[in-house]
C-alpha cells in the first residue's frame, strides 16, 4: 500500500535496512540453501569414496575409461562411464548382501582380496587383503555351504588345489599329483571339486573327492584343450571351454551320459573366443566372456530352460560372476588398466554398479555371502621393497641440462643403450625374467637405442626407440619355439601379449598357455583370409610351462605399444615385441631430454623464383606481297626471310 502525497500521487515506502536486519536477512537465506543442499549432501555423505585405496603412481600409465555397451536390446548402448566422477549412482540394494574377493596382481605376486563397493549399512568395504607372500594364489570357489574355500596356489613350489576352512583358518592341500592344477569348482553337495589339470602335455578336467583319499576321476579325453570348468547347481552338467571346435568355446559335459556322447558345443558365434563360464546361482543362466570379432570385450548369458535360442549380449566385460540375486558382476579390461561393474539381468540389464578403477590385473573374481566376511582375516603386508633403486643424473658434459645415455653391459644389440633414467629399471626386469624362466632372454636385443641417422620403416618416423626409453626383443625365438604371441583387440586398435617358455618344464616355472597364439608366417602360406589378417590363430595351443613377460615387463613399468594401422600387411609396424618406458612424457619432451631442440625443427623447402629465359631472333622477317590477278580480292602472303650474311676472311696460302 502507498501514502498518498499533497497532490494525491501515491508515494513510495522506503525500507531502511539497520545492521541488525542486515543479519537477520543473511540468517535466514543461509538456513534456506542449507536446506536446499541437504539432500545433495547427504547422497555425497553415503557414497562410498571413490576408490579409497588406490592412488596410482606417478610414473604409471593410466588408461581411459572403456565405454560399456548394456544390452536391453541389441541396439542399447550406455555412454561411457566415468571412474573418478564422485556423483556416479549407488549399486541398488540387491548388491549389497555380499563382497567380492578378487585374485589380483600385486607386484610380482597374486593374491586374494576382498572387496566390495558398499554393504548392507551403506558404507565403503575398502580392498582387504587375505593373502601374502612370495607366490600365486589364483581362481578361488566358495564352497555351497559357505565354510570352505578352494583356490590354487604355487606357494610350496608346485601349483596345487588348496582347501580353506574359513572358521578354523586352516588351508589344507586337497591335490598331490604332479602339473598344474587351477579353476576349482564344487558339486552342489560339497563333496566333489572339479579342476583343470596339465597332464601329458595337455589341459584337461578332473574331478576329486574333497572328503576320502581318492585318486582324482579324469573327465575329459581329448587332444585339444579343457580347462575352466565351472558345475552347475543343478549337478548335472559342467561347462568348461575346450578348443576342440578350433577356437576356445564354451561347451557342456553332461554326467547323466558317457563317451564322446556327453560333450556338446553351446550354439554361439564361431567369430568369437569364449571364457569363463559361470552358472547363476539358480542353474537358469550361464555366462561366459567373449572377444568379439571387432575387438569388443562382451558377456553373453544362455537361459538353459530355452536351450534353443541364441545366447544374448548382456554388456561389456572379461570375467562374470554371479551373487544370489542374479547380478552379474564383472571385470572390464583395457590394455593398461582393470575395471569392475556389475548388470542386472533379470532387469533387462541395466548397468547397477559403474566403473570402478582397480589397483592392478584382476585374474578372477567370486562373489561370497555377506555372512562369511567376519570369518576371514586382514592380513597386513609391510611396506614393499622397491623393485629397483634408480641412479639417474643429468650429463655435465652436455648443455641444456639434458640426460645421457647408459651403455648396457653383456646386451647385444645395434646400439646397447638406454636412457639414464630407465636402464635400471631394464637392468631389474632381466635379472627377474632370468629367474622366472632360467635364461637370459633380454641379453640379446633387436634394439634398444636407435640414433637420428637410423631410419626405421615406414610411418616409424616418431617412434620411441629414438628417445632411448625402448626397447623391441629378439623375436627369433618364436622360429624356435621359445616365444608365443598372443593377438589381444580392444576394439579397433590391436595389442600382443608375449609368452617366453620356462627351461624347466617341471611346472616349478610359468603356467600353460589358455589361449591360442598368433602365427605371422600364415600370411605367407598362399591362403587369402590369412594374407588380409596378417596371419591366423594356431591350431592348438603350444605344450609347456610359460611366462607372462607382458606381464612381468607392466610390473617394471615397461608397456607394450599398439600395432600400427598398417601391421597387417606391413610385419615391422606390429609392433609386438616393443615396450617402452614413457615415464608420462610425450615423445617430444622424451626427445627434448637428449636433444637440444634444433632436432625437432622439420626444415620446409621453400620454392625460388626463376625467370623464365628470353629468346631474341637475330635475324628480321619481311613480307613480300605477290599481286594475284583480277578476281582475288584476299591476298596471300609470303613469308620470306632476309639474311644478312656475315663477312668471312679468305685465307690465303
Amino acid at each position: 500500500m502507498h501514502s498518498q502525497t499533497g497532490n494525491g500521487e501515491p508515494r513510495p515506502r522506503r525500507i531502511t535496512l539497520t545492521p541488525g536486519k542486515i543479519i537477520l536477512l543473511l540468517t535466514v537465506n543461509l538456513i534456506i540453501l542449507m536446506i536446499l543442499a541437504w539432500p545433495i549432501l547427504r547422497a555425497r555423505i553415503e557414497m562410498p569414496a571413490w576408490i579409497p585405496w588406490y592412488t596410482a603412481e606417478p610414473n604409471e600409465k593410466s588408461s581411459p575409461a572403456p565405454s560399456v555397451t548394456v544390452s536391453a536390446s541389441p541396439t542399447a548402448t550406455l555412454p561411457a562411464a566415468t571412474p573418478s566422477s564422485p556423483t556416479a549412482t549407488a549399486p541398488t540394494s540387491t548388491t549389497q548382501t555380499g563382497f567380492l574377493i578378487l585374485s589380483m596382481r600385486e607386484g610380482l605376486d597374486t593374491h586374494l582380496f576382498a572387496y566390495c563397493p558398499l554393504t548392507a549399512a551403506q558404507s565403503p568395504l575398502r580392498l582387504t587383503r587375505l593373502t601374502s607372500g612370495s607366490w600365486h594364489d589364483i581362481t578361488p570357489a566358495l564352497s555351497p555351504d559357505n565354510a570352505r574355500l578352494a583356490f590354487a596356489s604355487n606357494r610350496n613350489g608346485a601349483w596345487h588345489i588348496y582347501i580353506w576352512n574359513i572358521e578354523s583358518g586352516e588351508i589344507e592341500q586337497l591335490t598331490d599329483a604332479p602339473g598344474y592344477k587351477a579353476s576349482p569348482t564344487w558339486s552342489p553337495d560339497g563333496l566333489w571339486i572339479a579342476y583343470e589339470q596339465y597332464t601329458n602335455d595337455n589341459l584337461e578336467i578332473y574331478i576329486q573327492q574333497t572328503n576320502a583319499d581318492a585318486d582324482p576321476i579324469q573327465l575329459t579325453h581329448n587332444r585339444a584343450a579343457d580347462y575352466a570348468p565351472a558345475w552347475s547347481p543343478a549337478g548335472r552338467e559342467i561347462a568348461f571351454v575346450s578348443t576342440r571346435g578350433g577356437q576356445e568355446q564354451i561347451w557342456l559335459a553332461d554326467l547323466d551320459k558317457s563317451g564322446d556322447d556327453s560333450f556338446s558345443p553351446l550354439p554361439i558365434n564361431e567369430e568369437t573366443l569364449a571364457r569363463h563360464p559361470s552358472w547363476s546361482p539358480d542353474g537358469r543362466y550361464l555366462a561366459w566372456a567373449s572377444v568379439m570379432e571387432n575387438g569388443l570385450h562382451k558377456i553373453h548369458t544362455w537361459d538353459s530352460t530355452e536351450a534353443s535360442k541364441s545366447p544374448r549380449e548382456c554388456g561389456s566385460g572379461d570375467n562374470p560372476t554371479w551373487n544370489q540375486n542374479n547380478i552379474l558382476y564383472t571385470t572390464v579390461s583395457t590394455p593398461y588398466q582393470s575395471y569392475l561393474t556389475a548388470y542386472a539381468i533379470e532387469e533387462n540389464n541395466p548397468l547397477t554398479l559403474p566403473l570402478i578403477a582397480m589397483p592392478g590385473p584382476v585374474e578372477s573374481l567370486l562373489w561370497v555371502d555377506a555372512s562369511v566376511y567376519n570369518l576371514l582375516p586382514d592380513v597386513q603386508l609391510p611396506t614393499p621393497t622397491p623393485l629397483w633403486n634408480p641412479n639417474a643424473y643429468l650429463n655435465p658434459d652436455v648443455p641444456g641440462n639434458r640426460w645421457g645415455l647408459v651403455d648396457l653391459q653383456n646386451v647385444e644389440a645395434p646400439y646397447p643403450q638406454l636412457h639414464d633414467r630407465v636402464d635400471e629399471s631394464f637392468e631389474a626386469m632381466r635379472t627377474k625374467l632370468a629367474q622366472q624362466i632360467g635364461w637370459d632372454a633380454l641379453s640379446n636385443l633387436e634394439n634398444a637405442y636407435v640414433p637420428l641417422t637410423l631410419a626405421l620403416s615406414p610411418q616409424m618416423q616418431k617412434d620411441w626407440l629414438y628417445t632411448g626409453r625402448a626397447i623391441t626383443i629378439n623375436p627369433l625365438p618364436i622360429n624356435a619355439g621359445w616365444m608365443v604371441v598372443i593377438r589381444e583387440d580392444f576394439g579397433p586398435e590391436t595389442y600382443w601379449r608375449i609368452y617366453l617358455r620356462a627351461r624347466f618344464q617341471d611346472g616349478s616355472q610359468g603356467r600353460p598357455l589358455h589361449t591360442l597364439p598368433w602365427d605371422f608366417n600364415a600370411r605367407y602360406q598362399a591362403e587369402l583370409r590369412p594374407y588380409e589378417q596378417g596371419g591366423a590363430l594356431t591350431q592348438s595351443i603350444p605344450p609347456g610351462y610359460w611366462v607372462d613377460f607382458t606381464q612381468l615387463a607392466a610390473t617394471y613399468t615397461w608397456e607394450r605399444l599398439p600395432a600400427l594401422s598398417t601391421w597387417r600387411s606391413a610385419y615391422t609396424t606390429a609392433r609386438f615385441n616393443e615396450f617402452t618406458r614413457s615415464d608420462d612424457l610425450d615423445w617430444e619432451t622424451a626427445m627434448l631430454e637428449i636433444y637440444p631442440p634444433e632436432v625437432l625443427i622439420t626444415p620446409t623447402l621453400i620454392p625460388t623464383a626463376t625467370q623464365t629465359p628470353t629468346i631474341t631472333p637475330t635475324h628480321t622477317p619481311t613480307i613480300t606481297l605477290t599481286p594475284y590477278p583480277p578476281g582475288y580480292s584476299t591476298p596471300t602472303p609470303t613469308v620470306s626471310a632476309t639474311i644478312t650474311p656475315t663477312p668471312m676472311q679468305t685465307v690465303l696460302p
